[in-house]
């Protein structure tokens, strides 16, 4: 039965309740979870009680708005779901916005549209901005503006004694820095304010190639050499998608393995600089145009459905061309399960210094492996193939480790790893929040 917290008016959801399965329902089918007690948050005030709950019976704290970036399964514990906290304050100004922890990035674009704003949010609309940016925050203006966390004001956050706290650079540097870039190691953030761009419009899409057709190998290696000429405010990715032969994909897509970069710029030159790349090959679809900022999750049309999905990512110094083109005939359309790759260009403003913990800003591309269905299987095709990039490798990404073993390595340099378990003994010495990828010594 669902019962209250007599402390607190906490209510609490445990295995069996009435909307236990349902509040514990996230994009991510693969991992299975069943916590012992489910604390759904309609308000700060439910965060700030669940927090001091779960410390009192020494309960390990996950939390939870989308679901979409759970790094595994596990049993037992609290979890403090956070998809009712929804609120949303744009101050037009001030070109900010306020967002609650349940605020996804689709709700964040349609209340800064009318004011001519943008926030810096990720391909997927239906992420949470919460969660997204406190990983970094990798969008697709990012090498124009850096990361999301970047452009971070102040966070509300509950930590490990139960305290809200309101940080800023000014306020509380440490912390500030350690929330932004390490996840939710310190705290449940259930309030961002960040800044908002002044962008109506962009010239974005995706130019796809048959890859029965034309040489994945090649068009990768036209697509690095393309990501030379091009300037720091112009942001794109490679993928290589093999899809199956379904009756539920639309007709043109069965049984294709397509190959496609996507881009998105906002200065008035993009048709230009996107011109060489039709010299890969014939043209599956074009989709590029100039476009409103509100159909800018068109340019990437990731999946809006629940799955179970697993991966991981490389930050490379340098993309070796010839080993990264034996990674995509290892996760082409004869791998087993079906694997999508991502190599996303980096550098432009996400080389920047700022004063949070987004990791290895120096890296010039980063690698995305997902392997689709089978767990076991998936890692059986996804550890070698990225293995194959370990001598250009810096280290991996928060936001895109999905079921990765070696839960915490390769996320940090040495001196930030130190640094943040240093913070991590102070904020949270019984390291209540380890329902993550642990930044402890």
């Amino acid at each position: 039965m669902t019962t209250s917290d007599p402390r607190a008016d906490l209510t609490l959801l445990h295995p069996g309740d009435p909307g236990y399965d349902d509040e514990l329902a996230g994009f991510q089918l693969g991992f299975a979870q069943r916590p012992a007690v489910i604390a759904p948050a309609r308000s700060v005030d439910d965060v700030v009680a669940a927090v001091r709950y779960a410390a009192a019976g020494g309960l390990p704290v996950g939390v939870q708005a989308t679901g979409h970036g759970l790094p595994d399964g596990y049993e037992g514990g609290l979890l403090v779901t956070t998809r009712q906290l929804d609120g949303i304050t744009v101050d037009p100004a001030a070109r900010t916005v306020r967002v609650q922890a349940g605020v996804r990035w689709g709700q964040v674009i349609a209340a800064a549209e009318p004011y001519g704003l943008a926030p810096l949010n990720g391909s997927a609309p239906g992420v949470g901005a919460v969660s997204y940016t406190l990983g970094g925050g990798l969008g697709i203006l990012a090498r124009e503006f850096g990361y999301a966390a970047d452009h971070v004001r102040r966070l509300e956050v509950v930590t490990a004694d139960g305290g809200l706290r309101h940080v800023t650079p000014d306020s509380d540097p440490d912390l500030y820095g350690a929330l932004l870039g390490a996840g939710q190691n310190f705290g449940i953030v259930t309030e961002l304010e960040m800044d908002l761009v002044p962008v109506r419009t962009l010239y974005g899409g995706s130019l796809a190639f048959d890859g029965r057709t034309v040489d994945p190998a090649a068009a990768l290696r036209a697509y690095e050499e393309w990501t030379r000429t091009v300037p720091d405010g112009l942001t794109s990715s490679f993928a290589a998608v093999p899809y199956p032969d379904l009756p539920a994909l639309p007709p043109r897509l069965r049984g294709t393995y397509v190959l496609s970069v996507r881009v998105a710029h906002t200065g008035a030159d993009g048709a230009d600089l996107v011109a060489p790349l039709r010299k890969i090959g014939p043209v599956l679809s074009d989709s590029l145009r100039v476009m409103p900022y509100a159909e800018s999750h068109t340019i990437h049309s990731d999946p809006d459905f629940p799955h179970a999905y697993y991966g991981d990512s490389a930050v490379l110094r340098e993309l070796d061309v010839e080993r990264a083109g034996e990674l995509l005939r290892r996760t082409g359309p004869e791998a087993d399960p079906m694997c999508v790759v991502q190599v996303n260009h980096l550098g432009g403003a996400l080389a920047r210094p700022a004063p949070n913990t987004v990791p290895h800003r120096e890296g010039r591309f980063l690698v995305r492996l997902l392997g689709v269905g089978d767990r076991a299987r998936a890692r059986a095709v996804l550890d070698p193939a990225l293995a194959l990039l370990a001598d250009d490798t810096l280290g991996r990404s928060l936001n895109f480790a999905f079921g990765a073993g070696d839960r915490g390595a390769g996320l940090y340099d040495p001196e930030t790893r130190k640094r943040l378990a240093g913070l991590k003994e102070r904020y949270d010495p019984a390291n209540l929040f380890r329902r993550n990828y642990g930044v402890g010594a």
